[in-house]
């Protein structure tokens, strides 16, 4: 079976990275599966230029091609903040829980539109020969008043989808991977005839 590196760490990812990718009939590995335990300075000042980077750097480290996605919570009235520190928001060991009570504090003033926010995600592939291809993903929302939901990870229980009258850590992984930003740029990616090519290019 052909095999492609995923370079997050990050279980809650992953999981939801297999289950979009599961219809690619390939191996997702982690970084840890992958034996690798180097790491690379996220230094872009973009989602995108984050992607690449991890993705170049991975691709060259593993030998193999190699997916990164860079992906936060954009929140208008907070200027854009979290935004491409969104993992690193208030510092990279802070719960999750602080963080969104955190973000709800900032917003109690904010009412109707100035609640709006959305989910970016950039994907980058990249191979060792260093070819490169780029996806992105939004999902549009509104801060919540107080987390909602259990399912999902990060914010997602503080970012509701009016459409869906619900927060994405409300909805069932299903249905969250279908509407989800990391979702839009993964399916985009897969479904591209650059990356099928690449695909077809690897060794079983």
């Amino acid at each position: 079976m052909k095999t492609i590196l995923f370079a997050t760490s990050n279980k809650g990812k992953l999981v939801e990275i297999r289950e979009i990718l599961r219809d690619l009939d390939c191996r997702v590995l982690s970084l840890a599966e992958a034996g690798i335990t180097s790491d690379v300075e996220e230094n872009g000042k973009t989602f995108s230029e984050n992607a690449e980077i991890k993705a170049r750097f991975f691709a060259k480290e593993s030998g193999m091609l190699a997916l990164a996605d860079d992906s936060g919570l954009v929140v208008d009235y907070m200027n854009g903040e979290p935004g491409i520190y969104s993992a690193r928001f208030l510092g990279r060991d802070t719960s999750y829980d602080i963080k969104n009570h955190y973000i709800i504090g900032r917003l109690a003033e904010a009412v109707g539109p100035e609640r709006s926010a959305r989910f970016v995600c950039a994907i980058c592939a990249a191979t060792p020969d260093g070819r490169v291809l780029h996806t992105e993903g939004k999902v549009e929302g509104v801060i919540g008043t107080k987390p909602k939901g259990e399912n999902g990870f990060g914010y997602d229980p503080i970012f509701y989808v009016p459409e869906l009258g619900c927060t994405t850590a409300e909805l069932p992984s299903e249905k969250k991977n279908e509407v989800s930003h990391r979702g839009r740029a993964l399916r985009a990616m897969k479904d591209s005839e650059e990356f099928r090519k690449l695909l077809s290019e690897l060794k079983d």
